[in-house]
């Protein structure tokens, strides 16, 4: 392996078909590195030696077919374009890269990736996508770039993915990153695919997520109890909602605690707006009801509010009439009178 030393070789004292004038070796040319050169286009006439390249803070913004080899490069091994607004990647881009194991994509501003974006590099084991998905919606362009690809790792951090990419895990997949997301929990359907034979040794982080710990994450929670070695971040998995339980550790919650903010699809509230809304409109069919007897019948009900007056009239002209003759003294002297 090489020793990443901090001797820095001045492109003079590079050997021929050393580093290009944008780039420095690092102890011998077998490890390149070109930051924040403002390069347009890839270096050419790389060392064919080389085993590392490192290129970044650049404006690559399109790569196109067999961008980094105007000549092969047989014993590159890992490639790290960082920062350099690469937009767009075309077929074959990779090509002459047959020894290419780990590429590194993360923090570019992904709009296009061809169909056979990758073609050219069986070997590609460890690809990082950490913040290159926030420009556009990529998810079936990568899974089509990536479909005879083996990989082993892919790391997804800081997209704001609010699902498992499910079209993005390849049989044999071990190691997924997707910290700094935006999931609230992992559904029973998304539980189930990370089941299939070809994804039971698959390890994944899921940290710095925003986990709603409301009934909906039971099941997630039962899964993560069952296979906490495969989230190596299991232990600090914290609530983010609801607000009494914001910062809770997940593995604590007991579930019969978490309470029914969601339905058991993971949308929030669905079910008791629903049902409310039903009701409302339930009560509006009576209110209508209601209204329109008392239209239809308005004359039999003015009728009846007059009998019913001329009825409590005629009752307090008695009352009335019987309070007099009680009150008459002339009637009471004769009663008393033997």
């Amino acid at each position: 392996g090489l020793a990443l030393l901090p001797l820095a070789v001045p492109p003079a004292a590079a050997p021929p078909g050393g580093c290009p004038s944008a780039c420095y070796c690092v102890a011998t040319p077998e490890l390149v590195q070109c930051r924040y050169e403002r390069l347009e286009e890839p270096p050419k006439e790389l060392p064919v030696t080389v085993h590392n390249l490192s290129i970044a803070g650049s404006n690559l913004s399109i790569l196109h077919p067999a961008a980094f080899a105007a000549r092969p490069l047989p014993d590159l091994r890992l490639l790290r374009l960082r920062h350099n607004n690469i937009q767009t990647i075309e077929d074959m881009a990779l090509q002459g890269l047959p020894a290419l194991r780990t590429l590194d994509l993360s923090h570019n501003p992904l709009l296009w990736v061809a169909a056979g974006a990758f073609a050219g590099v069986p070997l590609l084991r460890t690809l990082q996508l950490n913040q290159a998905l926030l420009a556009a919606p990529l998810e079936d362009q990568l899974a089509l770039a990536l479909r005879n690809l083996s990989l082993q790792r892919l790391e997804l951090a800081g997209n704001g993915l609010r699902a498992l990419p499910a079209a993005l895990l390849p049989a044999g997949l071990e190691e997924l990153d997707l910290r700094n997301n935006s999931l609230q929990r992992l559904t029973a359907a998304e539980l189930r695919i990370l089941e299939a034979p070809g994804l039971r040794g698959l390890r994944l982080t899921l940290g710095a997520n925003p986990l709603s710990c409301d009934c909906a994450l039971r099941p997630f929670l039962a899964w993560l109890r069952a296979t906490a070695a495969r989230v190596p971040d299991a232990r600090s998995l914290r609530c983010a909602a609801p607000p009494p339980l914001r910062g809770a550790v997940l593995l604590r919650l007991r579930p019969e605690g978490l309470a029914c903010a969601a339905n058991e699809d993971g949308e929030p509230g669905r079910l008791e707006t629903a049902s409310y809304v039903f009701f409302g409109i339930v009560l509006a069919l009576i209110g209508i009801v209601f209204l329109m007897v008392l239209y239809l019948n308005r004359r039999g009900i003015k009728r009846w509010l007059h009998n019913l007056r001329e009825a409590c009239r005629d009752q307090m002209e008695g009352y009335h009439y019987r309070y007099e003759q009680d009150a008459d003294p002339r009637r009471t002297s004769a009663i008393g009178t033997p």
